[in-house]
């Protein structure tokens, strides 16, 4: 998921949004592909580690995760919207993940079984950010790491919604911060700029 700032509560409006995007989504933004690239690299995966790409959308990011964690990894794309997983898999992308029909706020993953989440456009449309964050926490590793991501930074993808930055953006450090703590995280970097938005962080935790 990326671009459109629905209502966090209404997954309904997601569903209904993303699905009538959904095969036009990667002639929309063909140009990401490296920049998803560019911040798996900075994960720190390893061969054989465990990945989800939560709200994978159309999957642009799989390819680099797989190419991360080879052939002995495990690699879940998982979103809410079935067009979007159906684009996925007409793209090729079901042969680098498997791809999962799903909640990212309660992901069918067993407990500390990641090592890693990756998002991208998610945090915007979560129904209750803090438990969603610590659901995504409860399925990762002490010590596995989360990347939220955005192909271009706050101020830009507000002004191509048509909208002011405000004090309540869940992505502004002094907001996500404190929400990440809660939930689980510490976050270790962040970075907002025209091109990028990412915020990583460390599970806590034993």
């Amino acid at each position: 998921m990326s671009e459109h700032r629905t209502s966090p509560y209404d997954r309904d409006h997601v569903r209904e949004f993303f699905a009538a995007r959904a095969t036009g989504w990667d002639r929309k933004f063909p140009d990401d592909g490296p920049a998803f690239a560019a911040v798996v690299a900075v994960l720190g995966l390893r061969p054989g580690d465990r990945v989800l790409d939560a709200g994978c959308g159309t999957g642009r990011a799989l390819p680099a995760l797989r190419a991360a964690v080879g052939p002995s990894g495990v690699v879940l794309g998982l979103d809410l919207t079935e067009e979007m997983l159906r684009t996925a898999a007409r793209a090729g992308r079901g042969r680098e993940a498997a791809l999962v029909l799903a909640d990212a706020a309660a992901p069918p993953v067993r407990s500390g079984a990641l090592d890693a989440v990756f998002a991208s456009g998610l945090i915007a449309h979560l129904p209750d950010p803090g438990l969603d964050l610590a659901a995504l926490a409860r399925t990762v590793r002490a010590g596995g790491v989360l990347a939220l991501f955005h192909p271009v930074g706050r101020a830009a993808l507000a002004a191509r919604q048509g909208r002011e930055l405000d004090a309540g953006d869940l992505r502004a450090a002094e907001n996500l911060r404190p929400l990440l703590d809660a939930a689980g995280w510490r976050l270790t970097a962040y970075v907002d700029e025209p091109a990028r938005f990412l915020a990583l962080a460390v599970r806590t935790g034993g």
